[in-house]
């Protein structure tokens, strides 16, 4: 046998260890901090910009939000003159950056009138926030 010069104990520690991670990537835990663990569920892990932030992933949110999101990425057109203009962060609610860190971008809300309460704020290294009532909380969108 391969294993006959290998001692016992570290056998056994390594059959453990192998046990383990076969179990823990069975169950779909991750153990990795943000993870999903409900079945069937995907895991998102929470990037360090949003430690101790509340979350929400990009697929939770409302259809005019990923709307927005999608508008972002392709770079415009955006449907309002504001969308894309520096957001001030003046509710300090967001982590200190210099200004022109931060973007906002208008998410339209059926019904309204106007440009509405929501939005979607940027941050210059690759962060996504959203705001459904006007910059008093914010989540951090996972993606």
């Amino acid at each position: 046998m391969i294993f006959r010069s290998v001692p016992r104990t570290l056998l056994r520690v390594l059959g453990a260890v192998f046990l383990c991670v076969a179990l823990v990537g069975a169950a779909g835990c991750g153990g990795g901090q943000g993870a999903a663990s409900a079945p069937g569920v995907s895991a998102v892990r929470t990037p360090d910009w949003a430690e101790g932030m509340a979350t929400v992933r990009a697929s939770d949110l409302p259809r005019q939000a990923r709307d927005t999101l999608a508008l972002i990425d392709k770079g415009g057109p955006y449907p309002y003159r504001q969308d894309g203009a520096v957001f001030g962060n003046f509710e300090k609610l967001l982590p200190r950056q210099k200004r022109g860190y931060y973007h906002e971008f208008t998410v339209p809300t059926p019904g309204e009138r106007d440009r509405g309460a929501r939005r979607i704020v940027t941050g210059g290294g690759g962060e996504f926030y959203y705001t459904d009532d006007h910059y008093d909380s914010f989540k951090a969108v996972l993606r």
